[in-house]
């Protein structure tokens, strides 16, 4: 598990590599991932609820 210690230490190495005027669009760039991904799997379920249904209308 990740402590605060390790988080604090993490952020400051991202700090020192990226600069603070490139970290805005990295976490920006981050959250379009996550949302594409979330996305993406909640067309996967939708698709596996609706054979689901289909297959038990047969």
């Amino acid at each position: 598990m990740i402590g605060t210690p390790e988080i604090i230490l993490i952020a400051i190495v991202v700090l020192l590599l990226f600069g603070g005027k490139k970290i805005p669009e990295l976490m920006k760039g981050l959250g379009r991932g996550v949302k594409s991904f979330k996305d993406g799997m909640k067309g996967i379920d939708d698709e596996t609820a609706s054979s689901a249904k289909d297959a038990t209308k047969e």
